[in-house]
């Protein structure tokens, strides 16, 4: 699942020693949407180095990608979203331009992801 919106909060580090002595983190962010009624979610990213690498700062706009996992302890049920890829978007377009308007005169910008098919349709052989 994926979610795009404003970080409003990084909440404190979490750490602390598993049963078999490994040593774990977590850190918990919170996300609003920009949706006409904004929600806010509580991510987490797990690991020492996934936390330094996604370095997320309050006020960041970010598209974050999830998985959502619950689990039941004691007759009671916890869910948590666990973040696997965080994105930060491409530089907005000069003030005064509509997005998805290029600006007059200049080329159209090239796909995202390449072209790879054949040259000749009829011709499919990769040699």
């Amino acid at each position: 699942m994926e979610v795009t919106g404003r970080i409003i909060q990084v909440l404190p580090e979490v750490g602390g020693i598993s049963k078999a002595g490994n040593e774990w983190k977590k850190q918990e962010y919170v996300l609003e949407t920009h949706d006409q009624y904004p929600r806010k979610i509580c991510f987490q990213i797990f690991g020492a180095d996934r936390i330094a690498q996604a370095a997320i700062q309050p006020g960041e706009e970010l598209t974050v990608s999830f998985d959502i996992d619950s689990r039941e302890y004691q007759g009671r049920w916890f869910t948590s979203i666990n973040a696997w890829k965080v994105e930060r978007p491409i530089a907005s377009a000069p003030a005064g331009m509509a997005p998805g308007n290029p600006p007059v005169g200049s080329a159209p910008a090239a796909p995202s992801v390449p072209d790879f098919g054949p040259a000749n349709p009829t011709d499919d052989l990769p040699f």
